[in-house]
């Protein structure tokens, strides 16, 4: 980024109108790049209309990659890890020193938290399997990391499928996330990466409205669709 990080109260700082928007800004970067037979995985909710500009773009599939954060059982924005759809557990293990859980605590919050996995992937994939990774270019999206646990899982799922390489591709992250992704996959391409103390991916949209699964369905089945 021309100029290095900027903190997010600095008044050039972006601000995206829609995840579609930022996922067109997107793809206009990962156009230049050399892509083995590209697939673009989107972590529902919000990661999949950041991901059909980009998989339109690059003319390769999109599908849906479900996992979810674990929240801290007193602040449920806030996420102490991630379940993947095989059950991998990734840990923010700092934070959860600091919270104190007992492994009982955690145990019945990654039961709780797998069990939406498997409905969410019943209901996103509609009876059609996971899709082949071996050999392919990877590109992982979301609308932003604030602690970049979800995606480090969504990193460690896709590896376990042999991919060529795995790309991580979203519009805003906070540093710590940045350099969190920076080092787990073979690409960040961010478009904004704050250093400000207090971070949250809605800040950085005029829309971040919440989505329903839905609306998840009508953005997969027009990935689907041909185009133009």
């Amino acid at each position: 980024m021309p100029g290095g990080f900027r903190s997010f109260w600095e008044p050039e700082a972006p601000r995206f109108a829609t995840r579609v928007r930022a996922g067109e800004q997107l793809a206009e970067r990962l156009a230049t790049r050399a892509l083995t037979d590209p697939i673009v995985l989107g972590i529902p909710r919000g990661g999949l209309p950041v991901g059909v500009p980009i998989a339109q773009r690059l003319g390769c599939p999109l599908d849906a990659i479900v996992l979810r954060k674990v929240p801290v059982p007193w602040s449920p924005e806030m996420g102490y890890g991630a379940v993947t759809l095989d059950a991998t557990r990734v840990m923010n293990a700092p934070l959860l020193r600091r919270l104190k859980l007992t492994p009982e605590e955690v145990d019945r919050d990654v039961a709780r938290v797998y069990e939406e996995v498997l409905r969410r992937d019943r209901i996103y994939r509609e009876g059609r399997p996971f899709p082949p990774l071996q050999g392919r270019s990877v590109i992982l999206t979301d609308d932003g990391l604030a602690t970049g646990y979800t995606m480090l899982a969504a990193v460690v799922f896709a590896r376990k499928h042999q991919p060529q390489k795995v790309l991580v591709a979203v519009p805003v992250s906070s540093d710590t996330a940045a350099e969190l992704l920076r080092a787990a996959a073979d690409d960040l391409i961010c478009l904004y990466v704050s250093e400000a103390p207090s971070f949250a991916v809605a800040n950085f949209y005029e829309d971040f409205s919440d989505m329903t699964d839905e609306e998840v369905l009508q953005w997969l089945k027009r990935a689907r669709e041909p185009g133009p």
